[in-house]
């Protein structure tokens, strides 16, 4: 797999470098955060982390310095001081890519994806390394849920261990969660996935997105994505899974390293548009997606940002050390 799919090599450093060194955070627009009838989501979210628990070794390689759990808990901290509704969430490939998985079987992730506050995750093909019973056995070091609506893990020892969706509210917001997964045959051993059913995600998403937004009143639907984010051929993707969506505000996803400089935007089967989001690889970045309602109107916005995880992070942060896009 390709690790960068929107960035040359040198390129995404480069442009790292420069939104560290000449953006500020500050709020988003003031007069839509505090407007009357208003109410604000931030939502910070990762994908395929594969246990970068460390940053890159000072090594000469083009992401050196870069990542690192720390400083994301920095970062994180300092956001969630300065706005009140905060969820942070990941789109799967925790586990695999150091030697801290080979050493603790993911138990270090999710012990420290926890300590961090994660309130939802899905899984990737790497979560399926060791196997669906060792999986199972690491789930208790997660005090956040897993939400695997298109796997069926019937009569395997993760039935019943993962949920097709979740409600989050904050600060009177109700957020609906799903999470769907890539078809791992051919990425993972077959005898490591035995028993467990891949379904269609575009008819499993559309179901529950309708049961969320109409019968479960939700003013976000949020799909957590590890299929992938474009592929040039028939197979499943964000792109496609967007277009062919209904109720559908968000997919955050994962899979294929896909630093984008924004979010794509994509018109659903209503007309309606659908943000695509996906943040690269290894912690490198952390993105957010701040979400203003207007409870009056039922209109929605919003707005985008990423940050680096670089040694900026390293001391107390100032405004002028976050990149915002």
């Amino acid at each position: 797999m390709e690790e960068f799919k929107s960035l040359n090599r040198r390129g995404f450093i480069k442009q790292s470098l420069m939104l560290g060194a000449i953006a500020t955070l500050g709020p988003f627009p003031a007069q839509a955060a505090t407007a009357p009838k208003t109410k604000r989501l931030t939502i910070l979210h990762t994908n395929d982390v594969h246990s970068r628990i460390d940053p890159f070794p000072m090594d000469g390689s083009r992401n050196q310095g870069l990542g690192g759990v720390a400083r994301r808990s920095t970062l994180i901290n300092k956001i969630r001081g300065e706005e009140k509704n905060v969820l942070l969430v990941d789109s799967g490939d925790m586990f695999q890519g150091t030697p801290y998985f080979n050493m603790f079987d993911g138990k270090l992730e999710l012990e420290l994806m926890s300590k961090l506050g994660y309130e939802a995750g899905t899984f990737g093909n790497h979560e399926f390394d060791n196997g669906i019973e060792r999986l199972a056995e690491q789930l208790h070091n997660a005090n956040f849920p897993f939400l695997t609506a298109n796997y069926d893990f019937s009569g395997t020892p993760l039935a019943g261990r993962t949920k097709e969706y979740v409600i989050i509210k904050k600060g009177g917001i109700r957020i609906g969660l799903t999470g769907v997964g890539i078809d791992i045959t051919g990425l993972v051993d077959p005898n490591n996935h035995k028993g467990m059913a891949y379904l269609d995600p575009v008819p499993v998403v559309n179901r529950i997105a309708k049961m969320l937004k109409e019968n479960k009143k939700c003013d976000l639907v949020i799909c957590l994505s590890h299929l992938g984010y474009k592929y040039n051929d028939d197979k499943i993707d964000d792109l496609k899974l967007a277009a062919a969506s209904q109720n559908l505000d968000i997919i955050l996803g994962g899979h294929t390293h896909t630093f984008l400089n924004e979010p794509t935007r994509i018109h659903n089967l209503d007309g309606n548009e659908v943000w695509v989001n996906q943040v690269g690889f290894a912690g490198i970045r952390l993105g957010r997606l701040d979400v203003v309602f207007n409870k009056a109107t039922g209109e929605k916005k919003i707005m985008a940002q990423h940050y680096p995880i670089d040694h900026k992070l390293d001391r107390p942060i100032s405004h002028s050390q976050l990149a915002v896009l």
